[in-house]
């Protein structure tokens, strides 16, 4: 910015001056002479051209340095966290100012044992020093390391969520790779939809190695990314319980030939059009011959779409079927629990706690399931008008009472029926006293005789592999003890407390976990109903709209996207929520509290290598 002043006067020009000092302004006389003043402007010029250079010069040199400096930026960034992490880890040891040495403490995978002490010898020989690593024994729970790939990642998270398993107990995971999908797609068969949902996970697998997918941050992409295996196999899984309840989009498809005939009921029923007329739907008996020819090859008959009972087949066939995957997957909870036993060295357990609860569960709930199969084995169409009612005999079992309008299914059914019962109620006190007594027993032994070997008590992770694991037993049997006073100090009372809370969580847990096991049954029907709804109220619409090619061809189009818009936002994105969220629940809830404890804390190994989702 320029300025032009002129002034009479000395003092007002030392005035000027002291002010134009004050802001470091440049001040330059105004000559009289026309020639001296175009001598100053083009002394003027000729500074401002080789400032002009240098400051191009100084930013083309500043340039070159940042883009040295952007490109060695991220070497150095890895370093400093390198050394930062490094340090971090060195403050952590203690130093020993007799030997003049860093002393660590820490847990490390025994297959990774060689790996430590080859980069401690690789490091000591190019520093000038030794470092010793010793195996030293320890009676506290070792952390948790599970060791995961791309695929099994999301499986060990859902369990994690859970809680972190105890040092070498039986890990859910393996397991939850097939039946989370399974039971998700129950929830949400339609081949339709699973194969959208397959599709979508598939393309993360396909691309998950390119640097702009993998380094995304937009927070729902990395959560969907992070769960793409799963939700791989959550759409295969959907698209095979598709094909089982017949429904693409909520429209069943005749892959096979149906096994119903509509023609010999009308040949042999004689239906004249007066009949036709005065009865709108029409009912096929299988008792006729040549009506029902036989199951369909797989899954259910297209011909239930077109049937008014439609809903109420569907409701009795998935309500039986999800009893019988419940009762299953708790049994099978129940039935890993015996590997925790044995390895922990507590096979007292199996007698007093694994066959008891195998007994109550199979006892009552197991013979459900059984009285479901033997009437679909057993109960054939010419006796299906009077087969008897599967549920007022549950009910019946228990109140050791008989219905007369109510045949029995097998001969000596009553008897087996209170048998039964009388075993369920009997294994209740057994659960609930039978542990804490044998521990006291147990305990008042070993104050009798010599007690534990020194050795003994020193067993833990860093001993062989072929130690016992029972230092880490479970909270009850631990219960008022803690370390070294675990053999001599015993307090019935919060033992016999700790039993009673798991005697009562699991009785009453497996009348209510089965009937938790219906929302398989709730939500696979509000899945299909939702897709029915949809096709009738936006496809079936559109499709009314317009009887020639041109209309309809034109009309479809925005009807379509509507109804693609409406399958993803509400059957894939909310009902897939839904569906996951109850499929979460039914393995947190009600398998993994048969025999996961998940009060275990993780490894968390000092390593410069980062996680790849």
């Amino acid at each position: 910015m320029t300025f032009l002043i002129s002034y009479w006067g000395e003092q007002i020009g030392q005035k000027i001056r002291k002010i134009t000092d004050c802001f470091h302004c440049h001040v330059f006389p105004f000559p009289e002479q026309g020639d001296a003043r175009r001598a100053v402007l083009q002394q003027l010029q000729q500074q401002s051209l080789e400032l002009q250079e240098v400051l191009g010069e100084t930013e083309r040199f500043l340039s070159q340095v940042l883009g040295r400096v952007q490109r060695l930026l991220p070497p150095w960034q890895v370093q400093m966290r390198k050394m930062k992490a490094v340090y971090l880890a060195l403050n952590q040891c203690s130093v020993s100012a007799t030997h003049k040495c860093l002393i660590a403490e820490a847990w490390c995978a025994t297959r990774d044992l060689p790996t430590l002490q080859q980069a401690l010898q690789e490091s000591s020989s190019e520093a000038g020093v030794s470092a010793v690593v010793h195996r030293i024994p320890c009676r506290d729970m070792p952390p948790t390391l599970i060791r995961t790939t791309r695929f099994t990642a999301s499986f060990q998270g859902i369990v994690d969520a859970y809680g972190v398993g105890r040092y070498q107990e039986v890990n859910p995971a393996p397991y939850t790779i097939i039946t989370f999908p399974f039971l998700f797609a129950v929830m949400f068969g339609d081949v339709g939809h699973g194969l959208l949902m397959f599709l979508f996970a598939l393309a993360m697998v396909l691309a998950e190695d390119q640097p702009g997918v993998k380094m995304a941050q937009n927070e729902i992409w990395r959560t969907f990314f992070g769960g793409r295996y799963l939700l791989l196999l959550m759409g295969l899984f959907s698209i095979y319980t598709g094909f089982i309840y017949n429904e693409c989009f909520s429209r069943a498809t005749a892959i096979f030939p149906s096994g119903w005939s509509v023609a010999a009921m009308a040949n042999q029923s004689g239906w004249s059009d007066a009949f036709l007329a005065e009865h709108p739907l029409l009912a096929l008996d299988p008792n006729v011959t040549g009506v029902f020819l036989g199951p369909y090859p797989f899954g259910i008959d297209p011909v239930w779409s077109l049937a008014v009972n439609h809903l109420s087949f569907l409701n009795s066939f998935k309500m039986k079927m999800s009893v019988i995957l419940g009762v299953t997957h708790m049994a099978f909870g129940v039935v890993l629990g015996i590997f925790n036993h044995v390895h922990f060295g507590q096979r007292h357990r199996l007698l007093l706690e694994t066959l008891p609860e195998l007994v109550f569960l199979l006892g009552l709930f197991g013979y459900l399931v059984f009285l479901v199969v033997y009437k679909w084995l057993r109960v054939s169409v010419a006796g299906a008008a009077s087969a008897p009612s599967i549920l007022i005999h549950f009910i019946n079992m228990f109140l050791f009472s008989s219905s007369p309008t109510n045949r029995l299914l097998f001969p000596g059914q009553e008897v087996v029926q209170a048998t039964l019962v009388v075993l369920a109620l009997a294994t209740v006190p057994v659960l609930l006293l039978g542990t804490p007594l044998f521990l006291r027993w147990q305990h008042r032994r070993r104050r009798r005789h010599a007690g534990p070997q020194p050795d003994e008590e020193k067993t833990g992770l860093l001993d062989p592999p072929d130690a016992p694991a029972s230092g880490w037993g479970s909270d009850e049997e631990k219960a008022g003890c803690s370390g070294d006073q675990e053999e001599d100090k015993f307090v019935l009372s919060e033992v016999f407390m700790h039993q009673a809370i798991h005697t009562i969580e699991f009785c009453l847990g497996c009348i209510s976990n089965t009937a938790s096991y219906l929302r398989l049954w709730a939500l696979s029907l509000a899945h299909a109903q939702l897709s029915e709804v949809l096709w009738a109220m936006v496809m079936r619409v559109g499709l009314r709209l317009g009887r020639e090619m041109g209309v309809v061809a034109v009309v479809l189009v925005p009807v379509f996207a509507a109804f693609a818009v409406l399958t993803v936002a509400i059957l894939l994105v909310m009902e897939g929520l839904s569906a996951f969220l109850h499929a979460l629940r039914l393995h947190w809830v009600e398998f993994q509290n048969k025999f996961y404890s998940g009060t275990g804390y993780k490894l968390n190994p000092f390593t410069f290598t980062v996680e790849d989702e």
